[in-house]
């Protein structure tokens, strides 16, 4: 996971013009469509049984049974031929979540939301909850947040399932841990159990054009390494001090949920594909999040959960500069 001074997301800001006048221009349009461009909120409810039952339909038209005019059916549409099916009230549930995480973790808004009306309905004991995951990492408190809301769900005993395509690493393998089984493709990218941090520092540029900075503080730590002012080795020991404390945390964290794992072997930062993940422990399953969605159908009402918040054009914008600014900075 990154951890980065108030400093470094100021200067990352504001390197790029671009980004500045994306923001203002974004604000001004803001403030123009107010009252019409509000947030609006919605949670979004898709029975994946019925998706599955199409694909075979379709296909059986195709293959087996005399075929029709028209094939192609779209799918998630009740066909007029096919009866609603009564909802079997003892019948297993599963819930289905999606987290495409990014450097801020920006989803675990909707993340928030999506459990706690899971949990409205959710039985303990008895239904379960799957989360896809895709995430290279990102911010401590962020992913730190969305960890400890996957949580919730074990607290209120509703068994997690956490399903890894391509990477949950970093930040995202925190998440991951937290299921009572992770399931990852076998060359997903998993693991990455540490902390980086990456700090610029022009205080010999401005010396060399002779300009002075001050900085004064009111604690012997308030502020360790800088951007603008000269860094001193007890700044240096100070912050690498805090990125310990925060690698031991994490590795506490992990260990709670998942206390099988040798945490000297697998906590170095490195990551590892799921197959080489499944021999350390890091997972417990080898198949695609697909496949298993495939086979809950058969034994479950299976349901994606996906709250919606439409942005403002600022937000939006906003957004886009800081992917575009992650991107440039690199994950740890």
């Amino acid at each position: 996971m990154e951890l980065l001074s108030e400093y470094g997301l100021f200067l990352a800001k504001t390197l790029t013009l671009a980004a500045a006048v994306l923001i203002v221009v974004g604000t001004i349009i803001s403030m123009g469509s107010r009252g019409r461009d509000r947030s609006r909120e919605q949670l979004v409810i898709r029975k994946l049984n019925q998706r599955y039952q199409d694909m075979e339909q379709t296909l059986r038209q195709a293959v087996v049974q005399r075929p029709r005019r028209r094939l192609r059916l779209p799918f998630g549409d009740r066909k007029k031929d096919l009866p609603d099916e009564k909802p079997d009230p003892e019948r297993k549930r599963v819930y289905v979540l999606r987290f495409d995480g990014d450097l801020r973790a920006s989803k675990v808004d909707s993340l928030r939301e999506e459990i706690s009306a899971v949990l409205t309905l959710a039985r303990p004991g008895q239904d379960e909850v799957v989360v896809t995951i895709e995430s290279g990492g990102g911010l401590v408190h962020s992913y730190g947040l969305a960890a400890s809301q996957l949580a919730r769900l074990r607290q209120h005993e509703v068994a997690l399932t956490a399903a890894v395509d391509k990477v949950a690493a970093s930040g995202g393998y925190m998440m991951a841990a937290v299921a009572n089984r992770i399931i990852a493709a076998p060359f997903a990218i998993v693991g990455s159990i540490g902390v980086v941090a990456q700090i610029p520092n022009l205080h010999r540029f401005l010396k060399k054009h002779d300009i002075d900075l001050e900085l004064h503080t009111a604690g012997e730590h308030k502020r360790t390494l800088t951007v603008l002012g000269k860094n001193t080795e007890s700044g240096r020991r100070k912050f690498q001090q805090e990125l310990d404390t925060t690698h031991d945390l994490f590795k506490d964290f992990v260990h709670r949920y998942r206390p099988q794992l040798e945490l000297d072997k697998v906590a170095s930062g490195e990551h590892w594909y799921g197959e080489q993940a499944k021999g350390l422990g890091l997972v417990d399953e080898l198949r695609t999040s697909d496949d298993l969605l495939m086979d809950l159908t058969r034994e479950a009402d299976v349901f994606q959960i996906t709250f919606r918040r439409k942005e403002s054009m600022s937000r939006r914008l906003t957004l886009a500069v800081e992917t575009a600014m992650e991107r440039w900075m690199g994950r740890g």
